[in-house]
């Protein structure tokens, strides 16, 4: 029997990168998704064609009863859930002077109240099991905070503590937690950033370029795999050298 991963955010960037490299492990896949596309459908395909199952689950993971709505759809096809990804998350970024609630509370929702939806529900399947593997997605921001993200450092600041925290309830459960926090990473939202922008943003990491999508699905299949059995309540950082 497949083992079953459910990635949050899963239909472009990291992502999307994490589903399809896990697929390629040989994990049926459930992917989340907010507005249905031809992307999305593509993804499903890609998915597939590694020969594994793929389900694509609709909801935003802000909403408590949507997300209860997805974890229920993957228990019913699959009966378990193996590996969770936290990955799904928004910016709105501005100086804080001029950034309005709605801006912060939206972050806040997405990236770390989604968070704690999928994983509270989630959980309790896990325990279920005796056996499971939480992977959320921060950021190098949520440790050394960035100039116009206060509502998006935040949020991941807040993924780290509640990561560790979450460590400390579930080790004796055989459910291990972690957190990887990427740097700049090559995505949709770093191509809009000017060619100078990028390689001023190279010059301050020690390995000189940006990393890509691949770096962070690397380190997911490793945490979802039984290597990392002795691993838990970790932020680990993929970012070329940038925070040291």
């Amino acid at each position: 029997m497949r083992k079953v991963a459910f990635i949050t955010g899963a239909t472009r960037g990291i992502g999307k990168e994490i589903a399809l490299t896990l697929a390629s492990e040989n994990y049926d896949i459930a992917v989340n998704y907010r507005t249905m596309s031809d992307s999305v459908t593509a993804l499903k395909s890609d998915i597939e064609s590694k020969g594994v199952d793929c389900l694509l689950v609709k909801g935003d993971v802000s909403s408590y009863e949507e997300t209860e709505n997805m974890i229920n759809e993957i228990i019913t096809k699959w009966e378990r859930i193996d590996v969770l990804v936290n990955n799904a998350g928004i910016t709105k970024d501005g100086l804080l002077i001029r950034m309005s609630k709605e801006n912060f509370n939206d972050v806040i929702a997405t990236n770390l109240m989604g968070t704690f939806n999928v994983t509270k529900m989630v959980v309790s399947q896990m325990l279920k099991q005796k056996d499971g593997k939480i992977i959320n997605i921060s950021s190098v921001v949520g440790i050394s905070g960035n100039s116009g993200q206060c509502n998006y450092s935040a949020s991941k600041a807040g993924i780290i503590g509640f990561t560790k925290s979450l460590a400390k309830e579930l080790g004796s459960k055989n459910i291990l937690v972690n957190a990887i926090a990427p740097g700049y990473i090559q995505t949709s939202m770093t191509d809009g950033l000017k060619e100078q922008i990028k390689e001023d943003i190279a010059k301050n990491i020690p390995l000189k370029r940006l990393g890509k999508p691949k770096d962070i699905a690397n380190l997911v299949k490793f945490l979802a795999s039984e290597d990392s059995s002795y691993i838990t309540g970790q932020v680990i950082h993929v970012d070329g050298g940038l925070l040291m």
